[in-house]
Parts: structure tokens; C-alpha cells; sequence
């Protein structure tokens, strides 16, 4: 927990299920929490754990100097900022709402104009992992906003800090969940194919788990292929991976599960 000398004033808008687990742990730490909902009844538990209920939105962000959002989009972000931009002066605003680069950079540009540093996060995690070991959330922005807050940022899980850019967050947040929907795809496909076979998607799954799990300790060896890409000597041809999957794409075929997944890999992987 937080050393109460150390304790700051920490406003947050938004208890959804992801806003009240930040909240939650903000609280734990030991940290004076200001909330705010359109639905005030969700804020009840959290007054039990010593929270206190602004009236309003731009009287919760006057009340701290680090603001918390956590809203469903840009537009609700900026229905609360906007407004209260005067009383945000000299504030630091982390938006832990999901938006595009464009979107927090344009946030930030707005931002500065008054006077207001902006962090943007992307939270990478479900609400019951928030403040866990395998929790983590993204920042990017005002590198020594980060700093200075960066004890209170630690209490949701591991911080890593992604740049200057206000986009990176967002950017990095989108190409890991990237990657996870293109697993689950692979999955959804391959548990129809084995399925023609007599197998299970069950069964596939504890095949599949630990391989993907040793796989995905060579990403990093992929890494110079894309950042330093005249310098990279590839272990496997393009060719051969075109003609790997090629031959996936023919046994999804056979198995009657056909579907376009295997020429996007194709595509994206070799060029061909």
C-alpha cells in the first residue's frame, strides 16, 4: 500500500466495470479518490472504501490535480474535458479510454493549448486482472507526467511507457490486440478443420496452448525483419512459408472449412 506521506489526489470519470477496478485499486493504495458516473448507485461500494461522489463531472476534475477517464469513446471524453478546461489548467489528464492515435493525438493538441498535459493509456487486461501481476497499461504522452505519477499508474498493473507520441499507446494497443484476434481466428478455423477428422476444438486446444506459447518467444527474432529490415538474413524463405500455408489453405479445403484466413497470412507474411 501507499505511504499515506505519499498519497495524492486522484479524480476518476467513468465506473464501468474497468473504471471501478481502477478506482478499486487507487483506493487500496491509499490514495484520496474522487468519482463520477452518469449512474451514481455505482459509486456506492466505492464510498464504503472511503471514496467521495462528485456532483458532477467537471467538480470531480477540479478536485484533483491527476484526472483518470475511463468512458466508453472520444466523444465522452471530450463531453467532459471541454467544459471544464479551464478548471484542468496545470492538471494531468490520463485517458484510459479506448480510442485511435488520431483521436488521443487530437486530444493532446487540444490539450496543450490550455495548459493541460495529457497521458494516454490503453490497459491491457479485463477488470479482474487490474492491480495482478499479468496486468499491464500502455502510456504515451508528457514523459514527465509519466514520471511524476507513475507510483500512482503502477497500482493497475505493470507501466510501460511507449513514447512521446500520444499515439503510440493506441497504436501498440491495437497491434497486440491484433495479434490476439488473428490467434483466435487461426483457432475458430482450425477446430472446424480437425473437427471433419472426428477430433475436438477441445482437444486442439491443449495441443495448441503450449506450441503457441514457445512460438511467441520468437517474436522478438522476427522483430529485426520489420525495424531493420536491409540488415535481416530471414531463417525461412518467403517462398517456403507461401507454400507452408498454401498447403493449410489446401487441407481447410478438403476438410470443407475453406475460408479466406489463410490467403490474408499469405499475403501479409510473404508478400506473394
Amino acid at each position: 500500500m501507499t505511504n499515506m506521506a505519499t498519497a495524492q489526489q486522484v479524480s476518476l470519470i467513468g465506473l464501468g466495470a474497468m473504471g471501478t477496478a481502477l478506482a478499486k485499486a487507487l483506493l487500496a493504495g491509499g490514495h484520496e479518490v474522487t468519482v463520477w458516473n452518469r449512474t451514481p448507485a455505482r459509486a456506492d461500494a466505492l464510498v464504503a472504501d472511503g471514496a467521495k461522489v462528485a456532483a458532477s463531472s467537471a467538480e470531480a476534475m477540479a478536485a484533483a490535480d491527476l484526472v483518470i477517464l475511463c468512458v466508453l469513446d472520444d466523444a465522452a471524453v471530450r463531453e467532459h474535458v471541454e467544459p471544464a478546461a479551464t478548471g484542468l489548467r496545470g492538471s494531468t489528464v490520463v485517458n484510459l479510454t479506448t480510442t485511435t492515435p488520431e483521436q488521443a493525438r487530437a486530444l493532446g493538441t487540444w490539450a496543450a493549448a490550455r495548459g493541460i498535459d495529457v497521458l494516454d493509456g490503453g490497459i491491457m487486461a479485463v477488470p479482474e486482472m487490474v492491480g495482478g501481476p499479468d496486468a499491464f497499461v500502455l502510456y504515451s504522452g508528457a514523459a514527465a507526467a509519466f514520471e511524476r505519477y507513475r507510483s500512482v499508474l503502477e497500482l493497475f498493473g505493470r507501466a510501460e511507457y511507449v513514447g512521446e507520441d500520444l499515439g503510440a499507446a493506441a497504436m501498440y494497443d491495437v497491434s497486440i490486440l491484433g495479434g490476439m484476434y488473428a490467434m483466435f481466428a487461426a483457432f475458430e478455423q482450425g477446430g472446424a478443420m480437425v473437427r471433419s477428422t472426428g477430433g475436438s476444438a477441445a482437444r486442439l486446444a491443449e495441443l495448441m496452448t503450449p506450441f503457441l506459447h514457445a512460438m511467441a518467444t520468437l517474436l522478438a527474432t522476427q522483430a529485426p525483419g520489420i525495424d531493420t529490415p536491409a540488415d535481416f538474413v530471414q531463417v525461412q524463405s518467403d517462398e517456403f512459408t507461401a507454400a507452408a500455408i498454401d498447403l493449410i489453405d489446401r487441407a481447410a479445403t478438403e476438410s470443407g472449412t475453406s475460408t479466406e484466413l489463410y490467403g490474408v497470412l499469405r499475403r501479409t507474411l510473404t508478400g506473394l
